[in-house]
This record gives C-alpha cells, structure tokens and sequence, in this order.
C-alpha cells in the first residue's frame, strides 16, 4: 500500500488526510485527498471530545491558535436542562469525578453516602464541573491530576475549522485536488483502480471514503448497506442555527429538553450555535423552527434543515475501500458526537494499515473495531431517550423502544450494583456513562462489599477534603474569557 486517495469534504476529509499523511509519510506512503464542494453552512458547529487535543497536537496545532483562528470556545461537558421543570438539570462533564478511598474507585462510596442521606450531587466532587458552572476553564496541573483527570474540549464553527485543516494538510504535502464531478474506475473483483476527478484519473492502492452521509464510495459505488438504528432514536429533522454570543460565554454546551425533542446550544467567541431536533411525525418544519426560537431564547439566523437517519454500514472496509465517519456510521446528533466518530476511525486505520499486499486480514480486523466502536456510541446516545423523565410523545416514545440488549445490560447493571460492565471498544469513560445515568435518574441500588471495609468517617472526612480541594482549586482557574485571551 503506497498511495491512499482520500474523496471527501470538510473537516473528515481534511482529518484524515492530515493525520494519514503526517503518520505514513516516513513510510513512503503518498497521500492524495479529492475535495467535493462543501456541505457546510455557518451555523455548524462541531463539539469534540478531550481526546481530539492529543490528535491536534500531533498535527502541530496550537490550540491558542486553533481558538482565535476559528473564533471557537472551551467546553467542559454538557449540561442536561428540563425545559418543563420537572427534574433538575445535572452536567455530564469531561474528566474524573472525586479520588479513589482506600485504593477503590470514589463512585461506589458516593452511591453509599447518597443512600445514608448525603446531599452532595456526583458532579460536586468534579473538577470540571465545578469549573462550569462558575464559568471558568479548568486547567490541569500536577495536584489537580493526582486528584483525577480534568479534561476540556471545544466548540469549533466548522467552516473555520475545515478551513484550517485544509492549510495543515497542505503543509503537511498533501496533494490536494477539486473536484466537482467523480467517476469511478473498478477492476474485475469489484476493487476500486482508480478516481476520475473532473476527466482526470488518480488511481491508488486504498481509498477512503470521507463523504459523510453521501458515503459515495462505500455506498453508492460499492453497494454496501446502512443498518438502521432507526428505532431507538426518535429524531428525524434537525435544525441547525445561529443565535447571538453569549456576553460571557459559557464554558459547557447545554441541551434543553423540551415536549417535542431537545435542542442543543454550543457557544463560540462569534455566534451561539443552535441544535434542534425533533420528530417530523409529530412537529411540523415550521413549528419545529419556532420552538428552536423559544427553547434557545435567541434570535436565530442561517437556519439549515436536514434528516438524521441513524445507522451503520454492514461492511465499513470493503475491497480497498474504507468509510470514515458519517460515511461509515451515521450518529444521532445528541452529544455532537461526529467529530469524534472520525478519531476513531483513523486511529483504528492507522492501527490495521496493511503491510502488505493482502489487505483482508486487516479489513477483517477494521471492520469488527469499527462496528463495536459504534454499537458503543449508539448504546451512549440511545441511553437518553431510553431513560430520559421528560413528558410528551417525543419523550414517550424513547421510553417505549426496547433498549439495545448491550444497553440493557448496562443499564440493568448500573442499577443493580452502581457498576458498569467493561465493553470492548467503548471510548466513552466510566465517569461520562456514571454522569449520564445518574443525571437521568438511574439509582443504583447496592454498591460493591468491598466498599463496606472503609469506616463510614473515614469516608466523610475524605468527601469534606475532595469538596474543600475542588472548592478551592477552582477559584484558582481563569476565566473563560481570560482563557481566550480577551483579558
């Protein structure tokens, strides 16, 4: 494998080129990406996961510069609002929550302090969290660490951001070519030879599909079905929209539920980017766009609509061709997860790159990572309607789905012990999945024996140290604003 052709467009496509590029140069593997016309629109945001610092450092990409150059925002986690009042609000944030006791994991004291009547919520004993919600940005340092992780991520306007990973790629040597019309070239097994972009024929020994839900090689040319995840997701329209900045900008996204589905708002230094989603049986477009309106509390702008249509590729390599991203697997747009959806397909990529000339074993291999690593996102995203209080038919019908038998298990046994079975392939932390479920009103009703071997005021003095050390580590941490460098 010594030429990979990448066709795709936006932020996938500039992804992948980039980090294929930087990884497989020194291996004498040339690297092409074929750009589609965007797709993209001002009022698209992506939200990412802390995992994508480390890929961006890779690239040589300053996150200072990153900020100012896409006019994009910190983002500690996302904050989960009843817009109907019935149940609190709780934040899902990033990093740890509270130090293990004993050598044992905090979340199971927690859930025995909680049953003997301890009043202080799970994310309390969050770094993270506490920093949200008093609008400050989290910085690690050495204590911090070794009290537990305190990861951040970020709010990028996606045209920006596209367009400053396309100067990386182009710095790194990639060659780069436009193309408005593509034809495809396949020998006698079906394998792709070669892409005619606008007449002219580049052909390569792997092809990566990052078209998003065009998937125009992995499905279009290569026939490969979606799976649809269909029925455990609700939402089938989403608007995406601008509102104004927030004069202090918040340093978490937040999603607001509502009687006919959720919308979403991720602040940025230049514009409050609106999700709405909703069920097209049950909220007409029109409708739909005036409720975003209201449950936003914003004047909204470049309003887009599309489908969303939930589903996985039953092959994501096939022959010499491997999807990336919504290409490979279309993701409900709860927790904006799409971005990260495309780290985990290069990085699997770049774990199985063939060596050689029969690239079986490693589309074998790709193709049961990448299904797992899906079917773990979709058990994460379908958890919220699966489990989440809210009245109305929306709500309702979430609720009435059965759950995945993987999400049924975790969900069952989370209850049962406050413990979460390990999956393979799941990229989601324990404490995200401990955050989500507990916010939704899943109690565990036991807590691991060994628990039990620590003396209950032992426990109550450790709990008073984390809340004294969160309390006072975070009025040490900047501003967001002084994070961004406004002062």
């Amino acid at each position: 494998m010594k030429h990979v052709v990448i066709l795709g467009r936006d932020a996938p496509l500039w992804l992948s080129a980039s980090v294929l590029q930087a990884s497989l140069r020194p291996a004498g593997v040339e690297v092409t990406a074929i750009e589609l016309p965007t797709k993209l629109y001002p009022s698209d945001v992506y939200a990412t996961l802390p995992g994508i610092e480390a890929l961006h450092a890779r690239l040589g990409l300053d996150e200072r510069d990153l900020l100012r150059g896409t006019r994009g925002a910190y983002s500690l986690g996302q904050n989960f609002v009843d817009m109907l009042g019935g149940t609190p609000a709780f934040l899902n944030a990033y990093g740890g929550y509270g130090a293990p006791i004993d050598d044992r994991d905090f979340f199971g004291y927690w859930v025995k302090a909680r049953d003997a009547g301890l009043p202080a919520e799970f994310e309390a004993f969050s770094l993270t969290a506490a920093a949200a919600r008093q609008g400050r940005v989290m910085i690690p340092d050495e204590a911090s660490e070794a009290y537990g992780r305190a990861d951040y991520g970020y709010h990028l306007p996606a045209i920006a951001y596209a367009g400053g990973l396309k100067s990386v790629a182009t710095r790194l040597g990639v060659d780069v070519v436009a193309a408005n019309h593509i034809v495809v070239d396949r020998d006698a097994s079906g394998a792709i030879t070669a892409l005619v972009a606008d007449g002219h024929a580049i052909a390569g020994d792997l092809f990566v599909d990052a078209t998003g839900d065009d998937a125009a090689l992995i499905g279009v040319t290569l026939g490969v079905a979606q799976d649809s995840w269909r029925s455990w997701f609700p939402v089938d329209r989403v608007f995406t929209a601008c509102g104004p900045a927030f004069d202090s900008i918040p340093t978490y996204a937040e999603l607001r539920a509502w009687h006919g589905g959720w919308t979403a708002l991720y602040p940025g230094q230049a514009a409050t980017h609106v999700v709405h989603a909703f069920a097209s049986g049950q909220t007409s477009d029109e409708d739909a766009l005036r409720g975003a309106g209201a449950a936003s509390g914003l004047t909204l702008s470049d309003a887009v609509l599309r489908p969303s249509n939930p589903g996985c590729r039953a092959q994501i390599w096939a022959h010499n061709c491997v999807a990336i991203g919504a290409a490979a697997c279309a993701l409900d747009p709860v927790h904006n997860l799409d971005l990260h959806a495309v780290q985990l397909g290069l990085i699997a990529l770049l774990s199985n790159f063939p060596a050689g000339a029969d690239a079986a074993p490693s589309g074998a291999e790709y193709n049961r990572i990448m299904r797992s690593s899906f079917e773990r996102l979709r058990d994460y995203q379908a958890a919220i309607y699966a489990l989440a209080p809210y009245p109305g038919l929306f709500w309702h019908a979430g609720r009435e789905a059965a759950p995945q038998p993987t999400l049924a298990h975790i969900i069952a046994t989370f209850r049962a012990r406050g413990e979460l079975p390990p999956m393979e392939e799941d990229s989601i932390p324990f404490d995200h999945w401990r955050a989500l479920l507990t916010g939704l009103g899943v109690v565990p009703e036991s807590w691991p024996p060994r628990i039990d071997a620590t003396d209950d005021a032992e426990i109550a003095a450790q709990f008073r140290r984390m809340l004294g050390f969160v309390k006072e580590t975070v009025s040490r941490q900047p501003t967001h604003s002084q994070a961004l460098g406004h002062g």
